[in-house]
């Protein structure tokens, strides 16, 4: 019973009543409602299955006191820790250690997470372990939370505090920022607190929610954080997930904590098992973007990798470290001046040489930018910052400056893509292929201004084949803009698509589209019906690779699209493609097959291609409006496309089952018969002669047929409206006669045809003769007057063409007037029977007949929807029956009656004749749109009608039996009273009782109604008369003036549209009567029978008509293509003109023109501020300067001791004049390789040495660098041994180690790399060189190694270049030519041990027997040994590229 009362309580309780419809709807939104909550839940649980799988958190498993009883050395209350962490009291084991006390364990703390407040902000979160695999972390983001992978990864860093940026800098920094993003598809990582540079990257994700549409993309903001620090933390805990966990964000309360920004849309909370230590998550975020570093751009195979930028906004120290990592690895570095703290003091030395940012500058610089804080520097600390500004100074290819004050940058986004294609142009690959990698970014980015301005310049050079890759990433990946700036810089059409292959390849990356699903269709059936043998045998072949898509399916459903009446667009393929398709998912995976021969398209096919075509029809089909633009705008015969494209995209929306897709698929059918009637009156006006063979000409690269007939076919009434397509069915219309002739001449002439021998009419050949002598006249006047030949129009008629117009002779001209499909005159008169036959002969001739091809069904279909048609046919279904009852003595008066009735419909055939006329055919189809609307009307009168009518009928008559009378009665009478007939019956005075039968027995009259015992009627004549007032009201009033009113609505409506509705029409009509033989009925007859022996008997074919349909020659269609183009190219330029004068255009300029003109105010504003506070600074530096200099002055002329001054000065700056002179001498022999931080396979760090401290003779007292040798060196010394390294000074100067490193002995460590060489050929174009395989670092280098003696090669040559080869070649090195000798600026070096380098070059003749030694060995070798071309694009490192620098001067190659 409880179920049936919440069952009853769910119905509505508007009604005491069900409603199955409104029930059935309930249980079916019920029904979807459980089943979409069923699949959620399904989803939820393997998602959290996943993430129990693949996710751990750290936690504590040793309780050990910290500072506080309650509190273990993790950080974390006792309370917080499981029962098994906590020991007891006199538990003795070893010390807590983070690395041995603190587990991996499932993870807790995953789901949703939604903000409160304003907007109810959601996203989603986990709590990651600092050991978790980048590659988890990348599918977590990827295929469970279902983000598309990034075409770029901006990693945001800064001051983790608040602080204050400009209003001008921050909106360029939000919108900037966004824009990139937004366009790029790019995703954002931050560190997701509510605090400093997370915050303002927040804020820029929140501008843009709230200015952007749902319809836009989100924007990927990834919040990488500690788990620790997070405050409000508790919330996020739940075993299974929470969906979601509701997060509060209390700033005020947070203490030392943070709390998460609610205004990013991903966390990833890294725990490494402790509380409050901030920068845990450093170490797993670097990883993180390392790993989506190394991944393709859209999970190709081929292509540039997912590039990474770093943005940085204020920050401190820890900032700094950041930078420097990220561009020792390569990463660009984007820093925004005015921003604050460190990232100002790197923007004010960026640009500055290496020599003048001195540890004396950034101590000024740091006390500048960083206040007070700047006080708890140490020295020391200055001095590795120095050292590290000074390392990121050097890269400036990686480093960029956005400058608020430069309008070079732009915005915000410019100048970061700026900074990535930057770091790509300046790496080893040189020429097309850093072009390449830089477009294939910008192509990714969809960003068509960055490629403008950065990549199609005069530097780049490219040909047609190079863009093709371009062309196809751009086609695939829906980027039309880029489309047409390949076509701007040289792609051609026809060479990008000159392959079949290249053209199947974009159909197989079709987006999923509804031409795609059709396309699927066919291909299943196809291969399901088997009526390609090669497509079945292929088909067993591949059977379990999926089925195939070639061409010949696309060429299918194409034609089935644009119609039977078609011929197919493209030959028989050979290629084939397979797709797989699952039920679950309803997108296509293409992938290709290459079957049969690769056989080249016959000539003559490949001529009838037209590249710019197949690029539209491929837009086209997938509803795609911009890429269908611009390929429109390639196509050679481009009225027939535009008509081809509203047939497609009529004919999908109409079997389309979305109503949205459909939609925006007549939109864009409307918007292509815009450009068809917009092109064809630029042709129509320049000539209209022209114009019209463009609608009937048989169009090749469209199935052979016209612009008329696919206009037609497409419903496009607008196009067949114009007056240029009406004139030319008007003269299809006249035939040869003129269609100036009046209509009462032509009348006239039929009846008496002598009077076209008199003049009386004009013929279409004389106008035409005598316009051409007119025109000769002129131009004899002319140059007669000028006395210079005039150009005659290529236009005009040569000799030959008017002799071949010759008058018509007598019985031409009687021909040409009973063959022009005028008004035809009845001939009813004669033999009304043969008459008859005549007409059904017409009716079967005009069924079968089909100049089109449209085949029997589709013709039969369209005969029975003409309306005039069925009226043809019922009149002589009903003349026939009509005949046969007359035949018959007792039928004779049935058939005189359906004879009648058939009169009527003959009469009402005759209004057809008078749809031609302008005037009254257009009347006629508001006539048949009312005769509609009375028919519903009827259905709402006769309600009246019936009701008023039973009521009468039983008020006033008793039992009549009589079923006529009834419904006179009941029906009838009610029906006439509308019209003004009122009964007399319902009115006693009225009452005559010799007008009607007691009993109902005089079949005459009707029945009396029931009478009183003094003969007076018994029904009460009030009631009868109000019945009638309220009937009149209702039904005369009421709903005869509702019928006016729908009238006079349907009139308004139609009449703006009845003349081009009666314009479309007219084709039809023309067409029917031009296709008719001459003769009139009932001698039609003998047309019919000649049609039929010709036909039937003689078999001949049947001759075409060219006045629909004109096959030109190949010259004249040539010619005309190419007028028609140029009427294009003018048609789109007056468009673009139009929309450049249009008012909305205007407001849009000058509002852009505004608000560039208050940027650039407010701009000069700001750069005017800067420029005097800095010159305040400079001032107040120089003030400084001098008062320092003064107080040296005194105190030196005090004391009067040079020693003493010259200590106080080493002791108080460190450096005088004369050093720094000897540091800038020196500059070009300074090392740095020898100064990188970390020494190579080791974990020791270096002592920072900055550039000015590098030479020896400069002091530098707080110099401490650290000892190492390697265990790996061969001599050891003791690091107390002082004096025995003192012996060994790096000539190159300090390098932030002491000891022997890695190298094998202190001093001086020989090295010698042979630079082996040949020409490549006998013409001497290309020199090689001898390049090996380097297994350590993966790479090719300069065979080389260490060498006791310079005059022998490295033992280390001989495992890889064998015995024989390295003796050959040892004994060639006295004779080979030393390139370079001396001290080599090696990562390994230090203080005490360092290495120098010979190079020499050896030369070999290609005929040497060493020659034949070496190409046997790299046969042996497989690939140890190459050789390669000497030229820049080389990749080996630094100084050997500088080496072959040098040997390609030698042989004067150009390097």
């Amino acid at each position: 019973m409880l179920f049936f009362l919440t069952s009853s309580e769910m119905l509505p309780k508007s009604e005491n009543k069900i409603h199955p419809e409104q029930m059935i709807k309930q249980l079916q939104q019920t029904k979807l409602g459980l089943n979409q909550a069923v699949s959620r839940f399904k989803k939820r649980c393997a998602y959290s299955s996943w993430i129990r799988e693949n996710i751990h958190k750290r936690e504590c498993c040793f309780f050990e006191k910290g500072v506080r009883e309650d509190t273990c050395r993790c950080g974390y209350l006792k309370t917080d820790h499981v029962d098994e962490a906590i020991k007891p009291e006199d538990f003795t084991g070893e010390p807590w250690d983070r690395h041995r006390h603190i587990r991996e364990v499932p993870t807790d703390a995953f789901g949703d997470i939604s903000f409160g407040g304003l907007g109810q902000k959601t996203g989603k979160y986990v709590r990651v372990s600092t050991d978790t695999s980048p590659e988890v972390l990348y599918s977590l983001l990827t295929e469970q939370w279902k983000l598309s992978p990034p075409n770029l990864l901006i990693s945001v860093t800064g001051g983790a505090k608040n602080f204050y940026l400009k209003a001008r800098l921050k909106n360029m920094f939000h919108r900037g920022l966004i824009k990139v993003a937004q366009t790029t598809g790019a995703w954002i990582i931050t560190g997701g607190t509510h605090t400093g540079v997370m915050k303002h990257v927040g804020q820029a994700v929140r501008d843009y929610a709230i200015s952007s549409s749902s319809m836009q993309g989100q924007i990927v903001a990834i919040g990488v954080a500690t788990w620790g620090i997070i405050h409000n933390r508790d919330t996020l805990v739940h075993p299974e997930g929470c969906f979601p966990a509701h997060y509060l964000m209390d700033v005020k309360d947070q203490g030392r904590l943070s709390c998460l920004d609610n205004n990013h849309t991903h966390f990833l909370l890294v725990d490494d098992g402790t509380h409050g230590r901030y920068g845990v998550e450093i170490e797993l975020r670097s990883q993180l973007e390392k790993c989506i570093s190394g991944k393709r751009i859209g999970n190709k195979e081929s292509g540039v990798t997912i590039p990474v930028v770093c943005v940085v906004l204020d920050g401190g120290p820890g900032t700094l470290d950041t930078i420097y990592n990220a561009m020792l690895n390569g990463t660009p570095c984007v820093v925004l001046e005015g921003s604050g703290r460190i990232a100002d003091v790197i923007a004010q030395v960026a640009g500055l040489p290496v020599t003048r940012v001195t540890i004396a500058l950034i101590h000024q610089l740091m006390k500048r930018f960083f206040g007070q804080e700047y006080e708890t520097f140490a020295d020391l600390k200055i001095i590795k910052w120095t050292k590290m500004i000074q390392d990121i100074i050097r890269i400036p290819q990686l480093l960029t400056v956005f400058r608020v004050s430069e309008d070079s940058h732009g915005d915000v986004d410019v100048a970061i893509l700026q900074a990535l294609l930057k770091a790509s142009r300046t790496s080893e690959s040189l020429g097309i292929e850093c072009w390449k990698r830089q477009l294939e970014l910008a192509i990714a980015w969809n960003r068509v201004d960055i490629a403008e301005t950065e990549i199609f310049t005069e530097e780049s050079q490219w040909k047609s084949s190079d863009l093709h890759w371009a062309m196809f990433s751009a086609l695939v990946g829906n980027r039309p803009r880029f489309v047409s700036l390949l076509l701007e810089n040289g792609v051609s059409l026809r060479d990008f698509l000159q392959d079949e292959e290249t053209l199947c390849e974009l159909y197989k990356q079709l987006p999923t589209c509804f031409f795609l699903r059709k396309l699927a269709k066919r291909v299943h059936s196809s291969r399901r019906s088997g009526r390609r043998q090669a497509f079945a045998i292929r088909a067993r072949v591949h059977s379990g690779q999926g089925e195939m898509i070639s061409m010949t399916h696309v060429c299918e459903e194409v034609r089935h699209l644009m119609g039977g009446f078609t011929q197919p667009l493209y030959p028989p393929s050979t290629m084939t493609f397979h797709f797989n398709m699952t039920m679950e998912d309803t997108s296509l995976s293409l992938s290709k097959s290459q079957a049969g021969s690769q056989a080249s398209l016959r000539e003559d096919d490949v001529a009838q291609r037209d590249p710019g075509r197949d690029l539209f029809l491929w837009a086209i089909v997938q509803n795609n409006k911009e890429l269908a633009e611009i390929a429109w705008e390639q196509c050679r015969d481009c009225m027939s496309a535009a008509l081809a494209a509203t047939k497609i995209l009529k004919k999908m929306a109409e079997e389309g089952s979305d109503a949205d897709e459909a939609e925006d698929m007549r939109e864009l059918a409307n918007h292509y018969e815009k450009h068809a009637i917009g092109v064809f009156s630029k042709c129509h006006n320049n000539d209209e002669e022209r114009a019209r063979k463009l609608l009937v000409r048989a169009s090749p690269l469209w199935g052979r047929t016209t612009c008329l007939r696919l206009a037609l076919e497409a419903d496009d009434k607008n196009f067949v409206a114009q007056s240029g397509v009406q004139a030319l069915l008007t003269q299809i219309w006249c035939g040869e006669l003129s269609v100036d002739n009046p209509v009462w001449r032509v009348m006239v002439c039929m009846v008496f045809f002598p009077l076209i021998y008199t003049g009386f009419l004009v013929f279409r050949r004389d106008e035409i003769i005598q316009r051409e002598a007119e025109r000769k006249e002129e131009i004899k006047t002319v140059e007669t007057v000028t006395g210079s030949t005039l150009r005659t129009n290529s236009r005009s008629f040569d000799s030959h063409s008017l002799r071949r117009l010759k008058t018509l002779s007598c019985w031409s001209r009687l021909v040409c007037l009973y063959s022009s499909p005028q008004d035809t005159p009845s001939a009813g008169e004669v033999l009304l029977y043969i008459w008859l036959l005549s007409l059904v002969c017409e009716e079967v001739r005009q069924l079968f007949h089909d100049p089109d091809g449209f085949g029997f069904r589709k013709k039969a279909k369209m005969y029975i929807h003409d309306l005039w048609n069925i009226l043809d046919v019922l009149s002589i279904i009903l003349f026939i029956i009509g005949l046969a009852f007359r035949l018959t003595s007792r039928l004779f008066y049935a058939g005189k009656i359906i004879l009648c009735i058939d009169f009527v419909v003959f009469c009402l055939r005759l209004m057809a004749i008078f749809t031609i006329s302008r005037t009254l055919g257009p009347k006629i189809i508001i006539v048949r749109r009312m005769m509609m609307d009375m028919f519903f009307f009827m259905f709402l009168l006769s309600i009246w009608v019936v009701a008023y009518g039973v009521a009468k009928q039983g008020i006033l008559i008793h039992n009549d039996n009589r079923l006529d009378w009834i419904v006179r009665g009941a029906v009838y009478e009610p029906y006439l009273i509308i019209f003004g007939d009122f009964p007399s019956n319902i009115d006693n005075t009225a009452f005559d009782i010799d007008s009607c039968t007691m009993n109902g027995t005089d079949p005459l009259k009707p029945k009396c109604p029931v009478l009183n015992e003094n003969q007076t009627p018994a029904f009460p004549e009030w009631l009868t008369i109000i019945m009638l007032c309220v009937y009149l009201l209702f039904a005369n009033i009421l709903l005869l003036n509702l019928l006016i009113a729908i009238f006079n609505f349907t009139f308004q409506e139609v009449q703006d549209n009845t003349d081009r509705i009666w314009k479309f029409q007219r084709y039809e009509l023309i067409k029917e009567y031009h296709s008719r033989p001459a003769a009139p009925p009932p001698f039609i007859i003998f047309s019919h029978l000649y049609l039929f022996i010709r036909n039937m008997v003689l078999r001949r074919p049947l001759s075409k008509s060219k006045e629909f349909n004109n096959e030109l020659p190949q010259i004249e269609e040539e010619e005309l293509l190419s007028w028609e183009a140029l009427m294009k190219d003018r048609y789109l330029q007056s468009t673009e003109q139009e929309q450049s004068q249009s008012m909305e255009r205007r407001i849009q300029d000058t509002a852009q023109k505004v608000s560039t003109m208050t940027d650039r105010l407010e701009r000069e504003e700001e750069s005017s501020s800067a420029a005097v506070m800095e010159r305040l600074a400079r001032l107040e530096e120089q003030v400084i300067q001098s008062t320092r200099a003064l107080q040296w002055i005194m105190d030196n002329l005090k004391s009067q001791d040079l020693a003493t001054k010259e200590a106080l000065t080493a002791t108080a700056t460190d450096e005088t004049p004369d050093t720094l002179r000897n540091v800038s001498e020196n500059i070009d022999g300074f090392h740095v390789n020898a100064r990188q931080f970390h020494y190579p396979n080791s974990k020791i760090l270096r002592f920072p040495v900055p550039e000015e401290k590098v030479p020896w003779e400069v002091s530098f007292s707080s110099y401490m660098p650290t000892y190492y040798t390697s265990e790996d060196s061969g001599d050891h010394v003791d690091g107390s041994e002082s004096e025995v390294l003192d012996n060994y000074r790096n000539p190159g100067g300090r390098t932030g180690i002491r000891g022997q490193g890695s190298l094998s002995h202190l001093g001086p460590n020989l090295n010698v790399e042979l630079v082996v060489t040949r020409w490549q050929d006998s013409d001497r174009s290309v020199l090689e060189y001898l390049a090996v395989w380097d297994e350590s670092h993966g790479t090719l280098a300069l065979p080389g190694g260490p060498v006791q003696s310079a005059d022998q090669l490295p033992v280390t040559l001989k495992r890889t270049m064998g015995k024989t080869l390295y003796e050959k070649l040892n004994a060639k090195v006295s004779e080979g030519m030393k390139v370079f000798e001396g001290y080599v600026d090696d990562c390994r070096n230090t203080d005490n041990a360092w290495v120098e380098t010979t190079v020499l070059n050896i030369h070999l003749d290609r005929t040497s027997q060493v020659m034949v030694d070496i190409n046997n060995m790299m046969v042996s070798s497989h690939g140890s040994l190459q050789w390669q071309e000497l030229s820049g694009k080389t990749r080996l490192s630094s100084n050997q590229r500088d080496s072959l620098r040098q040997v390609a001067e030698l042989h004067n190659r150009k390097f």
